[in-house]
């Protein structure tokens, strides 16, 4: 299937997901400014509880990383960031819920279907970077270049190109 930029265009906007902008702004926002808030009142617990203000950030950060791990853990972070998005991510709390996922992940699929997974995944890179549609995502005068990795799996798994 030959396809022009704009055709790839009008294909994306037809298989992409219709995003609100606005209330994700104001989701993430909100989301992200609460856990701010969250680590300025463990901030100013340490503090209060005798730390210098060095010493009372290094433990905020810590107690941060295990609350975001905990919840990782727990899948409770994962129902956060979808409706919070990029507002989970920003704070150091998207750090370790992105170093402890994959490690729960994998420890759940087990040390042969983990391994497994992966080299499935692997394969499915090189089916996708070896198909002719790359000649179109690689270019970056077309939309397709900045789409996101969701869009083109998405059109790749419903046979679009």
């Amino acid at each position: 299937m030959n396809m022009n930029p704009k055709e790839y265009d009008a294909y994306v906007k037809q298989m992409g997901p219709k995003s609100p902008i606005w209330k994700d702004c104001f989701h993430a926002f909100w989301i992200g400014g609460l856990i701010c808030v969250l680590g300025q009142l463990i901030q100013n617990g340490f503090a209060a509880a005798g730390l210098d203000k060095t010493d009372a950030g290094t433990a905020t950060s810590m107690s941060l990383v295990v609350l975001s791990v905990l919840l990782t853990g727990f899948s409770l972070y994962d129902d956060l960031a979808k409706v919070a998005g990029a507002g989970t991510l920003v704070p150091i709390t998207g750090f370790a819920n992105s170093i402890a996922a994959p490690a729960i992940e994998f420890r759940s699929e087990g040390i042969v279907t983990g391994m497994t997974s992966k080299e499935d995944f692997v394969d499915g890179i090189i089916r996708v970077y070896n198909n002719e549609i790359c000649d179109v995502i690689d270019n970056y005068n077309c939309s397709a270049f900045y789409e996101p990795s969701y869009v083109i799996a998405r059109a790749y798994q419903n046979g679009g190109f």
